[in-house]
């Protein structure tokens, strides 16, 4: 047989991520010819990751520019994969998860009639603009597709309602935890020198993170003032921000948090020190999605900063609790983790739903299979949720 030619295609640092284990599979099969292209949706912070993880892209469309709209972006997008994918022909385009450019790809491999498949499908909040654009794009992608790849039983669900014939989805369990797992290191230095002194051992450190669009109103400004009074009232606080890129988060983060003595405004970090930086705080404050299926692993408890979550799995095993951004919320539901050993233990332990490290390794011998390259159907991943099932039925 002829090789099996796959072109993965991502923009992002969290596609990045979260793809670099299963292009490393793709490169070690002698089936398949792997092809990767780029966007360079985000630049500097997608060529970490790609630098981490020696992943060389062959075509680098690098259409970042400052201030440009979501249109933008996506004709920049479809145009330039559309010569591409024309001269390449692949068998196969992967995408992932939510972005643009996962679904302007999607929508480009559909138009030049190439199989797509889709990694991390299936995730759902049900509230279109929330988050924005990405819950969009999910069900627009999941319609383009060929094959789903469902992180988990709930995704597979999700899909099986919407109509998609379930001989072509597969739970094969988050990308991302390959990815973590391959980085974490217990002795790790940072390179960071503001983050070596802090002391992890003796301190309740907490990461927060956030850079939503639906936070950028009100929400922004909600989070750093329940930040400011809980540094305030908690002499044992620190807190660490790696603020996003974005000017209006930097401006209202050092309008309120600048000059805080235990509250670290720092500059954003590489996945490597910032994977490592989870594995050594107390607790996570995120609007993230990536985040939420990482720390479970680390076994940190993780605050949402949103009023709904597209990962509803992490909040039925305990880990996960989602606070929305008012400020009395966050400061009452902080305090009484921070103030409670038994609650917060029972959120530290709670068993991760999304992973255990082989969810590339399982994407590539299915995609194998349902090429023909293979006879054998490897079994799905079973995660918490559906352990719970089986000892119900």
């Amino acid at each position: 047989m002829n090789k099996l030619k796959v072109m993965s295609i991502f923009g992002t640092r969290p596609e990045a991520i979260k793809m670099a284990p299963v292009i490393k599979e793709l490169e070690k099969r002698e089936e398949i010819e792997s092809v990767v292209t780029v966007t360079a949706q985000h630049r500097e912070m997608l060529d970490q990751v790609l630098t981490l993880f020696n992943i060389r892209a062959d075509y680098d469309l690098d259409i970042m520019k400052a201030g440009q709209s979501l249109s933008e972006i996506t004709a920049r997008i479809l145009k330039g994969l559309e010569e591409i994918i024309i001269k390449e022909k692949p068998d196969l385009v992967l995408v992932h998860g939510d972005t643009t450019t996962s679904f302007v790809a999607a929508l480009a491999s559909f138009y030049q009639q190439v199989s797509i498949a889709h990694i991390e499908a299936g995730l759902r909040s049900y509230d279109r603009y929330s988050p924005y654009p990405e819950e969009v794009n999910r069900h627009l992608i999941g319609g383009l597709a060929n094959f789903h790849f469902a992180p988990t039983y709930g995704a597979k669900e999700n899909l099986l309602r919407e109509n998609i014939s379930e001989e072509n989805i597969y739970i094969s369990g988050n990308t991302v935890i390959d990815s973590l797992l391959s980085v974490v290191d217990e002795g790790y230095s940072f390179d960071n020198k503001q983050l070596n002194q802090i002391d992890f051992n003796n301190k309740k450190v907490i990461l927060l993170t956030t850079h939503r669009r639906e936070n950028l109103t009100g929400g922004l400004r909600n989070i750093f003032n329940a930040v400011y009074d809980l540094t305030l009232a908690n002499p044992e606080l620190e807190f660490i921000f790696p603020m996003h890129l974005n000017p209006r988060v930097r401006e209202v983060a050092n309008d309120i948090l600048g000059g805080l003595e235990r509250v670290h405004l720092i500059e954003p970090l590489s996945y490597k020190e910032f994977a490592n930086l989870m594995a050594k705080v107390y607790l996570i404050m995120t609007d993230s999605g990536g985040i939420q299926e990482e720390a479970p692993s680390l076994g940190k408890p993780v605050l949402v900063l949103r009023d709904t979550t597209e990962r509803p799995e992490a909040i039925a095993a305990g880990t996960v609790k989602l606070i929305g951004t008012e400020k009395d919320t966050i400061n009452y539901v902080v305090n009484s983790l921070i103030n409670n050993e038994e609650k917060y233990s029972q959120m530290a332990s709670a068993i991760n739903p999304y992973g255990d490290g082989l969810a590339s390794r399982r994407i590539m011998e299915m995609i194998l299979y349902y090429f023909g390259y293979s006879n054998e159907k490897i079994e799905e991943f079973i995660g918490e949720e559906e352990r719970i099932l089986e000892m119900n039925l």
